[in-house]
């Protein structure tokens, strides 16, 4: 009886422990279809080929730089965000409540015992505050992934950065205007509109930032204390 139970035993931690090894293995990381690269289709000016040396879809005046402005070109976007907020709220409530009855008169004389004083105070006070700071600098290739009718470019792109154990990534979309970029084919990332920045990461150090299930429990909205 005993040689079955530590067999059973022994194929329970062997189970177990083949659990543990195969959660250190890494998994490799999917790009999002989102941000999948956008390329420029071969024929997309077959249409503009009049001759063997001179292409109208490709030209390029003596004293023009080149910049992105179809599908599929590349543009450098310079991270220059910094933001801060604050917000504080006070909250004092106070509520007293006073009632007496006089004492009552039989036959002409009083009953100092039957005479009624209640009173009650409520009060509750409350006081929050936070603040918040982000601050990003650097710089990302993007793409043209759409030319608007107004001429206006949309444009997207993700860096990945594998550092030690995890993986750092940079992702961007928004709209630019083809006059903002510079003679070096760059701009900043304060002249997007609509911009959407994320910064973050995965790995031992992302989740080194992610607090526990016992302390989210702590700090959920229904924890009564």
């Amino acid at each position: 009886m005993f040689s079955i139970f530590k067999a059973r035993l022994s194929t329970l931690l062997v189970a177990v422990l083949v659990m543990l090894l195969s959660g250190c293995t890494s998994i490799p990381e999917e790009i999002e279809p989102e941000f999948s690269p956008t390329y420029q289709s071969r024929n997309s000016d077959a249409d503009s080929r009049q001759g063997s040396i001179f292409q109208a879809g490709n030209v390029l005046a003596l004293f023009e730089d080149q910049k992105a402005n179809r599908i599929g070109d590349i543009l450098t976007v310079l991270l220059v965000e910094q933001t801060s907020g604050q917000n504080s709220s006070d909250n004092n409530v106070n509520q007293s409540t006073n009632m007496s009855l006089a004492t009552p008169t039989f036959g002409g004389s009083s009953r100092p015992n039957m005479g009624v004083d209640l009173s009650s105070e409520n009060s509750f006070i409350g006081a929050s505050g936070s603040s918040q700071s982000n601050s990003l600098s650097g710089s990302i290739a993007v793409t043209v992934t759409e030319v608007l009718d107004n001429g206006n470019l949309i444009i997207e792109g993700e860096k990945w950065i594998r550092i030690n154990q995890g993986n750092e990534y940079i992702r961007l979309q928004g709209v630019i205007r083809p006059k903002d970029i510079d003679t070096f084919n760059t701009l900043y990332s304060t002249q997007i509109a609509d911009a959407h920045i994320s910064y973050g990461g995965r790995g031992n150090n992302a989740r080194g930032n992610v607090p526990g299930w016992a302390a989210k429990i702590l700090f959920s909205p229904l924890w009564p204390f």
